[in-house]
């Protein structure tokens, strides 16, 4: 007998969205209806609040929700931080610096808070943010990296990335988490972020137990979430690692797999 569901985490790229970056209306009538049944809705996404919010609204949702891969918990009827763990200014620097030796058109993006700061502004390369909004500050790196920052990206090449990625990770290891779930993109927070820590703030937040949590992800920074929730789901063009630490595979985001996981574990008609 499956748990009683009192809180559904959803991940949005790749498992709520499809790929025109749309929720079906009928996955948003269901999730609409889920705080009628006592079931918070949590939007757990790599992206700023800023680009989450028209979703967010859309669904008429009041919950905290995770951004940056956990690295800030966002309340966005306050607009205020509830939880930040980012990573101090000057090792930022030091990645920065480190990444244009080893690459040098590497792009450097700064996300404080809810702001973007970068000292290039090039759309050769550019997040799903990027494509949506312009930046905040565009100034040398060194004037906003003496402050803390929620999340680095490194973008470029895809091949010099990944020559980037090993290099990165054992000169800065045990000090920030590198993410990589787009080819041409690293994003890099705080050695404790992740989505599961920031998942667990937020069940202790609404008094709902781990085991009374569905998580619905794709990629390997949903992973986490998927292994600490009592019902785990995975959308069916989820990375190989998801779909095998989850208890039940979706279709895919193209075809209504959130609503399909709902219906499922009758979370709606």
């Amino acid at each position: 007998m499956p748990p009683q569901i009192g809180l559904v985490a959803i991940d949005l790229d790749g498992t709520l969205l499809d790929d025109s970056k749309q929720v079906s209306r009928q996955t948003a009538d269901a999730l609409l209806d889920l705080p009628r049944r006592g079931v918070k809705v949590v939007i757990a996404s790599a992206r700023p609040p800023r680009s989450v919010r028209h979703i967010y609204h859309h669904l008429q949702l009041d919950t905290w929700q995770i951004n940056y891969n956990g690295a800030l918990i966002w309340d966005e009827p306050n607009k205020a931080a509830c939880y930040h763990c980012p990573i101090d200014g000057p090792l930022v620097l030091q990645i920065a610096r480190c990444a244009r030796q080893i690459y040098p058109p590497t792009l450097v993006t700064c996300e404080i808070l809810d702001r973007w700061h970068t000292d290039k502004l090039d759309q050769s390369h550019t997040t799903e943010t990027g494509k949506m909004f312009q930046p905040d500050v565009v100034a040398e790196l060194e004037s906003f990296c003496q402050q803390p920052v929620t999340k680095l990206l490194l973008l470029g090449d895809p091949a010099e990335l990944t020559a980037m990625e090993p290099l990165l990770l054992a000169q800065f290891a045990g000090q920030v988490s590198i993410v990589r779930t787009d080819a041409d993109l690293l994003q890099i927070m705080h050695t404790r972020v992740s989505k599961a820590a920031a998942l667990k703030i937020v069940a202790e937040h609404y008094a709902v137990p781990l085991l009374n949590i569905m998580a619905i992800g794709d990629a390997p920074n949903d992973l986490g979430m998927l292994e600490i929730a009592g019902i785990a789901i995975a959308m069916d063009n989820a990375h190989a690692a998801v779909k095998q630490a989850a208890d039940w595979i979706a279709p895919s985001n193209n075809n209504h797999g959130v609503y399909a996981a709902l219906l499922r574990y009758g979370l709606c008609k």
